[in-house]
């Protein structure tokens, strides 16, 4: 019976299911020791931290393969070049626009104005400090490949194999059986997800009962302009900005590009990272919408690294609050000042571990706001981090069709085909075992 229901809807409800369980136990057992202890310490952050750990196993393999096979698909070292160019302009652009829209209404909505402001709500928070752009200029190339692709950092990965997919294409002929190895390899990593894909539900219901049996949606009170002001710019960013760009850019239906990653959409809420979602966004904008691997392979997550309309949101509706809160007026050039900062940020701070909080402080110490303020946030940032990494994802799946829809990489028979690689037409192993 289960297996007519989609993938994407099975990890709906779950999620849901997830969401409510953890209110209850907020609401009813936080005092409890036993639930809290075996069940909210215990089964659900287990079986959490097993599901992420499984796709952030998933991420460098499978990221170095399809850039490999997507390098030397374009088999065009210029066209290469212009992809990514298009690439980096277009989520310079998303992430200006975000962070425009989150100023503009964050000042009509005022959130802050009349806060109540205590000693102890500000006295714990530490800004973390941000590397210089020229480290992280410098970052960009490993010193030892091997070193980064066990640390995982994703820049370095994508500029080692794009260097390495281009001089495969240069050797010419004797390149060949290596293309051919990581095509393989690459399907099999495509399989690996598919069978991770089986587990999604259970494991997005124990993030999401975790999260909220500590967080509890009681928390978001005290917040609650903060926090609807952000919720408000996100999904306006997500529902009008990105989808006027993909219809007037990429020229197809943006109903037809949700529907189709809502499961990306899905994973990215429930994991808060954008670099944990990296398979399912592939197999999204691959199987789902049509792109071709040799852009998909490259802009994805290129994208999971630099994009950043979400923060760049978050930063812009809380440094409005900041201001309103302790009653500093940043005026027109103070705000200009965020929006640049902030575009600048989302690529000097790709790839650094707490991004959002460090390019939050960076943004905060130019324009003279008090850092401390940032503290005030935290409660509710757990929770608002889930849905800016969702518009994270949704911005990488726009950018990445827009981009194969200018260089024709975009199928859009299997795009405008509503049941196009979805997840069950894939069977373990090969279907025999399921046919019982």
């Amino acid at each position: 019976m289960s297996s007519k229901m989609t993938m994407t809807t099975k990890i709906l409800i779950w999620m849901v299911a997830g969401l409510l369980v953890g209110s209850l136990i907020n609401a009813t057992m936080a005092d409890v020791e036993f639930v809290q202890t075996y069940l909210v310490g215990g089964l659900f952050h287990v079986m959490g931290a097993l599901f992420i750990s499984l796709l952030k196993m998933l991420v460098v393999p499978l990221v170095t393969f399809s850039l490999i096979c997507g390098v030397c698909g374009l088999g065009d070292i210029s066209k290469l070049g212009r992809v990514g160019l298009k690439s980096f302009l277009l989520f310079m652009v998303t992430t200006a626009l975000a962070i425009t829209m989150a100023i503009s209404v964050a000042t009509l909505m005022g959130p802050g104005e009349g806060f109540e402001l205590t000693e102890e709500s500000t006295s714990s928070f530490v800004a973390p400090s941000a590397p210089p752009l020229s480290e992280v200029i410098i970052n960009l190339v490993p010193t030892n490949p091997i070193a980064a692709y066990a640390d995982g950092n994703m820049l370095q990965i994508i500029f080692f194999t794009i260097l390495f997919g281009v001089c495969l294409l240069m050797v010419g002929e004797r390149g060949k059986p290596i293309i051919d190895l990581s095509e393989r390899l690459n399907e099999v990593m495509m399989q690996v997800v598919n069978v991770v894909m089986h587990i999604a539900p259970y494991g997005v219901f124990a993030l999401m009962a975790k999260t909220f049996s500590l967080q509890g949606l009681g928390l978001i009170m005290p917040m609650i302009s903060y926090f609807g002001a952000v919720a408000i710019v996100l999904a306006l960013h997500l529902g009008i900005t990105l989808m006027l760009l993909l219809k007037t850019l990429g020229r197809v239906s943006p109903l037809m590009f949700l529907k189709k990653m809502r499961a990306a959409q899905v994973f990215a809420f429930s994991t808060s990272s954008s670099n944990a979602t990296i398979p399912v966004t592939l197999t999204s904008v691959e199987k789902r919408i049509g792109v071709d691997n040799s852009t998909a392979s490259f802009v994805v997550p290129f994208g999971a690294t630099i994009n950043m309309d979400g923060t760049a949101i978050m930063q812009g509706v809380a440094t409005v609050f900041i201001a309103n809160v302790y009653g500093i007026d940043l005026g027109l050039s103070g705000y200009l000042t965020v929006i640049l900062m902030a575009v600048l940020a989302s690529i000097g701070t790709a790839g650094v571990p707490g991004v959002g909080l460090i390019m939050l402080a960076m943004v905060l110490n130019q324009v003279g706001l008090p850092i401390e303020g940032i503290a005030l946030i935290m409660g509710v940032d757990r929770l608002l981090d889930m849905m800016r990494t969702a518009v994270n994802v949704t911005g990488d799946g726009v950018v990445t069709t827009i981009v194969a829809r200018s260089e024709n990489a975009l199928n859009l028979d299997t795009f405008n085909d509503p049941n196009a690689g979805i997840v069950e037409e894939i069977h373990l192993p090969h279907g025999e075992q399921n046919k019982a």
